[in-house]
């Protein structure tokens, strides 16, 4: 979809288009913290290559159209995010709202477990969606370069910790049951922030307690009031 989005925006006269791609792009064993000068040492983490396959195709045509038309296109790679109004499909959600929809879920049925995925051991970075729009924002008008740039907050948790911390937050006292039949995902990510605070002055703000505690209430009170 990428592909043809970029071109008529080109041919269209947009005074600028602002791509964004993914952590997905980064190698499955990136150095960490994950700096935009490694994006090309290797292939992404086999269950969403094709994904972050296509991402990195993007930053690419964005590139190209910038050197051969002059084209103000930037890219962006925000890390995993998460805030109210998230996806909280079980068939489709990510970490974050799964396992508020889980603890939550199941302290209101008076369940005694939760079963998670993997073993616990990856870690995960996390962005909170007002810290990204303020990031995008940002970049659309400060930023006009063609190298990409990290979008994320610096803060490292392991899903260990991740879930222990939303089971405390939601009040959920049952046993944590870990499916390690099923598939950790990349052993770790963490970016290198630096280049967004140079270029265009980004930090993120939003403590990760914090944000977790507005995600919970959000669909709280979506769902159980």
């Amino acid at each position: 979809m990428s592909v043809p989005l970029l071109h008529e925006s080109w041919v269209a006269g947009v005074a600028k288009f602002v791509a964004l791609g993914t952590i997905c792009c980064y190698p499955k064993f990136t150095p960490v913290p994950f700096r935009e000068e490694n994006l090309w040492d290797g292939y992404p983490e086999e269950t969403n290559a094709p994904y972050g396959l296509a991402k990195k195709m993007l930053l690419v045509q964005s590139q190209a159209y910038r050197q051969q038309y002059g084209f103000n296109s930037i890219f962006l790679m925000p890390v995993n995010l998460y805030g109210p109004g998230d996806n909280f499909d079980p068939d489709s959600s990510h970490v974050i709202p799964a396992l508020i929809k889980k603890c939550v879920d199941a302290k209101a049925a008076g369940d005694d477990y939760i079963v998670v995925w993997g073993d616990g051991s990856p870690t995960r970075e996390f962005l909170y969606v007002e810290d990204a729009a303020e990031g995008i924002l940002l970049a659309a008008e400060r930023y006009n370069e063609s190298e990409p740039v990290n979008l994320g907050s610096a803060f490292e948790t392991s899903i260990k910790d991740l879930v222990e911390l939303i089971a405390r937050l939601t009040g959920f006292g049952g046993k944590i049951v870990w499916d390690k039949t099923k598939p950790n995902g990349q052993p770790r990510r963490k970016l290198d922030t630096s280049r967004a605070k140079e270029k265009f002055g980004f930090e993120s703000c939003v403590r990760f307690e914090e944000g977790l505690k507005n995600t919970i209430g959000w669909y709280v009170k979506r769902h159980f009031t």
